[in-house]
């Protein structure tokens, strides 16, 4: 016997079957609470964005990669960058600096005497190089390894020579 979800067996004992699946009420879409609702979640993520940016502290110069400035417990003259220990830096350098590295490799160079094969390709992760671009410079930092320069260098220290 078996009538609108009920069954019977054996011994007479009567269950009820139900669907383990249901079907959802469908609600008709208000078009309106949608547009609200989509507003909404993009001023929330605006404002997040905002946010993290306002407590980040950079600037709109920082994002381009311009404007950036020594790194804490380094100090910037017009003659002077760095850290001050010398002495902590393996490796140095003299040359004029100049802006542009080798295939995406250092954001500046040291032109030194001898070519291009003497040059060194330099990148900081402590100091500003851009206000040195032009100038002669004794430069100390680390050699790092490089796939297309002949001596690429996370320079920690630069010193106007002339």
């Amino acid at each position: 016997m078996q009538e609108s979800g009920q069954t019977q067996n054996q011994a007479g004992v009567v269950s009820v079957v139900k669907p383990i699946l249901n079907k959802f009420p469908i609600k008709k879409h208000d078009t309106r609470s949608t547009v609200i609702m989509s507003v909404v979640a993009l001023l929330v993520v605006g404002a997040g964005l905002i946010t993290g940016w306002v407590l980040s502290g950079n600037s709109l110069a920082g994002i381009g990669g311009k404007g950036e400035k020594a790194a804490p417990g380094a100090k910037q003259t017009e003659t002077e960058a760095g850290l001050e220990d010398e002495a902590t830096f393996r490796d140095s350098a003299e040359g004029k600096l100049v802006a542009g590295g080798i295939d995406g490799e250092g954001t500046h160079r040291l032109e030194r005497e001898g070519g291009e094969t003497h040059w060194v390709y330099l990148t900081s992760t402590v100091i500003d190089l851009t206000s040195f671009e032009g100038k002669t410079v004794k430069v100390w930092g680390e050699t790092i390894s490089a796939r297309k320069a002949s001596w690429l260098m996370d320079v920690g220290k630069v010193k106007v020579v002339q």
